[in-house]
Parts: C-alpha cells; structure tokens; sequence
C-alpha cells in the first residue's frame, strides 16, 4: 500500500514521528508535501492556539537548541522513541527521508494545481493528514482509500480545536478518533475511537495533549496495518447512534475556559497524588 503524507512543516515533530511509526509497521512513506515552514496561515493558526512564547520556544528548539547531552531537544517527549535514532535526532521532515527514501515536496497550497498534481504523480493508495490547509474535494478524491486523520477528540461528540479542553469542560471521556476526512470540519467516516486511560498521570493541559498526540501516532500505524489487511471498516458518523449527533464543532478555548479544564484535570489527577503520598 503506497502511503503519502500532508503536512503543516518540515519541522513539525509530529510528522517526523508519523514518518517513522508508517515505516516501523512496514509502511514507509511514498512521499510527503509540507507546507512551508513560514507558511501565513500555519503560523497564525499556531499562534492562536500556542501564544507567542510557545511559538518561538518550539522555533528556537527546533532551529538551535541543544540539551545538556548536546542532542537537539524534543518538544514533545512522548514523540521520544520515535524521533531518536541511537545518538542521532530527527529535527525535521528532510533528515527522516534521507533515511527512509523518500520525497519531500514544499507546496503554499496544498490544493493548489501543483500540489494536486504532485500528489496524483504518487498514486497514494492512502493520504495521512498531519496538518496543513483545510483540503478541498478534489484533494480528498485522489487517493483509492482516502484521507486520514488523527483527531484529539472522540467523535462525533467533539469536533474542531482545542479538543481535549473542550473533552473535559463537556464531561466526554478524552481519547482520539482516527477517521476519514471529508469536506466538513471532523465529520467523515471514523475507523476507530481509542479513550485515553492515563489521565491521572498528566501533569497539565499542554502534558495532555502531547501524550494524545503520542497515542494517536501509536494507533495509526495500527489502523494503517489493518485497512491495508482489509480487516477494518469505517463507519458513517451519523449511523454511529442511529442518528446524527447535530453540529458538536468547537473552537480555540478562551483562557478563562482553560483554565476551567485544566481545574477538571487537576480533579483526576488529585486522587493519584493522594494515593501515591497517603
């Protein structure tokens, strides 16, 4: 099965783990197009959700920080065993295709004409989404199987940003749900929805959603495996419960909400440390 993959940036660690989980289960990419690192959009995005200082500390990691044993830093640690090769650290998309044989492409558009038309030249049996633009139609019908993607919510009870805040405020277990994209916004067919059972090990919000997105790339070379096996099927969102849920689309949570989730968070890790000191 020949794999491809979209992504927000070169430097973006969880592409690079994506890159390398594909190829540990066999299936390593046939290529891959990424935004540019500078990409407008990308940046706004990130700033938006991240804030300034984040931002640039992940810059500032990626491009020239080094730790005291003078191997590049990892901003996500759980991305660990999938970014280190011996003494060696994958800091972006370019080095994980030295390795591993394959293209990288730097589109402004992933649903330019160009990036339409480099991806149709990989003939992809299957698109992993690991970020970038939202895609168009014409993107979504090009590979046989479709387009996949790893959503940091469980479906279809929280759809868009901010989803493991939004998973807490709402009283929804917090997993991930890995689905087919389609022209709405986390509304397409969905393969399969895992719960996080080690909540009470998080130490913030941020903590949270590194390890979510660690899980996710754990699973989807799970689910890779199994469509290319033709053991899993996806499901209709709106045949899950018999009917469609409504519109459950959230948004970049507002400090003061955060704050909220990340007392409800603090709840299930309170009895943990009680435990563990008692």
């Amino acid at each position: 099965m020949r794999v491809v993959m979209l992504c927000s940036s070169v430097y973006s660690e969880t592409a690079c783990a994506v890159a390398v989980r594909l190829a540990d289960a066999g299936y390593p990419p046939a290529g891959a197009l990424s935004l540019s690192a500078f990409n407008r959009a990308t940046l706004l995005r990130k700033f938006s959700q991240w804030g300034v200082k984040r931002v640039v500390n992940y810059a500032r990691t990626k491009l020239f920080s080094k730790s005291t044993s003078n191997l590049p830093r990892v901003q996500n640690e759980y991305l660990q065993r999938w970014l280190t090769r011996g003494d060696f650290v994958f800091q972006n998309l370019n080095q994980v295709a030295n390795v591993y044989s394959f293209p990288v492409a730097i589109a402004h558009d992933q649903n330019s004409p160009r990036a339409i038309a480099s991806l149709k030249a990989s003939c992809p049996d299957l698109i992993i989404f690991t970020g970038g633009d939202i895609l168009r139609k014409e993107v979504l019908a090009i590979p046989r199987l479709g387009v996949l993607n790893v959503h940091l919510g469980l479906l279809p009870q929280i759809r868009g940003m901010s989803s493991p805040e939004w998973s807490l405020l709402n009283g929804v277990p917090v997993g991930i749900t890995i689905h087919f994209m389609d022209s709405g916004v986390d509304t397409g067919p969905i393969l399969q929805k895992y719960e996080y059972s080690d909540l009470a090990h998080c130490k913030s919000l941020a903590d949270l959603r590194h390890r979510l997105i660690a899980f996710g790339v754990d699973k989807l070379g799970d689910v890779v495996t199994a469509l290319d096996r033709g053991t899993m099927m996806s499901t209709p969102q709106c045949d899950l419960n018999g009917a469609s849920s409504g519109d459950n689309q959230y948004f970049v949570m507002h400090e003061w909400l955060q704050e909220r989730a990340a007392e409800m968070l603090a709840q299930r890790i309170a009895p943990l440390t009680e435990t563990v000191h008692g």
